[in-house]
């Protein structure tokens, strides 16, 4: 039995033994489907609309994606602006902290009323979200180089910006991927929050507005399959990243 085949059969047989119980709890306590449906309640709520439950996780995870390719640019931009200045460090930092300590759901309809196209203005909430790992992650990276390289490099004449491209940011890669895999799970977070408080609904609308729209029709069981299809999204994503990590890291050696 090889470790792969260990470390997925341990986490699967937990997850089936957590459903088992659940359903016989469900089941012997009478629990009506309205308070907490049973796991085979939510698989029917699901199999009854699984295209238009797909098309609403794949709404969410565009903007998933889309923000966190924006926080990934923005960061790392950031990041290297701040190394190679101290007057950019002393300027940006205290942004930096302001961005994450601000309640995303408190901005979002300043964001939404000056973005207008709420596709946009979900993705820019998200951003936000999603920003601070890796921005903060990638300075950490970019400040801890090993400084006898960079006197070697600064003993070659290289410039500044040489020495962030040449020496700092591959030393930073594995601070960078870490705040990555962080900053995956912060996106679909920061996705679903941005749905909720801009109301994005209609034909492309995400999981998040089907979930509203299961409570206010007190459809428990169709909300528990979107929560259940947003927790899959976020397991997928962070394993992923995951696995891009060892990857990259592995190449690296």
């Amino acid at each position: 039995m090889t470790t792969a085949f260990k470390t997925a059969l341990a986490p699967t047989l937990s997850f089936l033994l957590a459903l088992a119980l659940w359903q016989a709890a469900v089941m012997a306590l009478h629990v009506p489907v309205y308070l907490v449906p049973g796991p085979r309640a939510i698989f029917h709520a699901f199999a009854a609309d699984a295209p238009g439950l797909l098309a609403a996780l794949l709404a969410t995870l565009s903007v998933t994606l889309a923000a966190l390719v924006a926080a990934c640019l923005l960061g790392v931009c950031l990041a290297c602006a701040m190394a190679a200045s101290h007057w950019a460090r002393a300027a940006l930092q205290p942004w930096a902290i302001i961005l994450q300590v601000t309640p995303v759901v408190a901005v979002a309809p300043l964001i939404v009323v000056w973005v207008g196209n709420p596709f946009a203005a979900m993705v820019v909430c998200a951003t936000i979200v999603a920003f601070f790992p890796i921005f903060s992650n990638t300075a950490a990276g970019l400040a801890a180089t090993p400084p006898e390289l960079l006197d070697l490099f600064r003993l070659n004449g290289a410039s500044a910006a040489q020495q962030i491209f040449w020496l700092r940011l591959p030393a930073a890669i594995p601070y960078f991927l870490a705040g990555l895999r962080v900053a995956g799970g912060l996106a679909l977070v920061g996705a679903v929050v941005a749905e909720f408080v801009t109301g994005a609904g209609g034909v492309a609308s995400g999981l998040a507005f089907r979930i509203l729209e299961a409570g206010y029709r007190l459809q428990i069981a169709r909300m528990f399959a979107c929560l259940a299809l947003l927790a899959s999204a976020g397991l997928v994503i962070n394993f992923g990243l995951g696995a891009l990590s060892r990857v990259v890291l592995a190449k690296r050696q």
